[in-house]
């Protein structure tokens, strides 16, 4: 009789399957008998021949990873039968974005604190842009409050004046008056 040791155990797929293990099993490496429910999901889900026929297919190097997501895309499957792992993916896509619109906030926010920080007279011109020093500071201030529902609290206290134009907010006569469908020629 043979000592346990020397016992080698048929592979789960083999075992879940009741078939006799082969030596050249192509289950064998990646379904280890420790590990029976990773081969009954799997399965269930896609089915052992279907799976053999992929695992045939794929080289040698390739194999672990196809195993791998299959194993995770069916777990994923059978945890949530509609939408499996894309509910998952989805759910983390949400996450990324909300913390992205949260990220956005705090930026805002710094940048907000950063400017309430800093004189205006502190601020010193390039001397490359030296020759712009005509054009007309503009006074920004910061709003405070909730875009949905429509709450906002001004805050002079935190005005900031930039040493330049920006081109967003420029309405001076000169631009309005060259035509095009914002001028005053209508």
């Amino acid at each position: 009789m043979a000592s346990s040791s020397s016992y080698n155990s048929p592979c789960a797929a083999c075992k879940f399957l009741r078939r006799k293990c082969m030596p050249g099993c192509i289950f064998a490496p990646y379904f280890p008998p420790e590990e029976p429910q990773k081969f009954a999901n799997v399965h269930k889900i896609f089915g052992a021949s279907n799976v053999t026929k992929l695992l045939n297919e794929l080289l040698p190097q390739q194999r672990e990873d196809a195993v791998n997501s299959l194993a995770y895309e069916a777990e994923a499957r059978v945890r949530d039968p509609v939408y499996g792992c894309v509910g998952a993916i989805s759910f983390l896509q949400r996450q990324v974005q909300r913390l992205q619109k949260e990220l956005d906030a705090a930026n805002a926010d710094l940048l907000r604190y950063s400017y309430t920080d800093i004189p205006p007279a502190s601020l010193s011109v390039p001397p490359g842009l030296a020759s712009f020093q005509h054009v007309p500071q503009r006074q920004f201030t910061a709003r405070f409050g909730n875009e949905a529902t429509g709450f906002y609290r001004q805050s002079t206290a935190t005005a900031y004046s930039f040493p330049y134009a920006l081109p967003w907010t420029d309405t001076s006569s000169e631009d309005i008056s060259e035509g095009g469908a914002a001028g005053g020629n209508l």
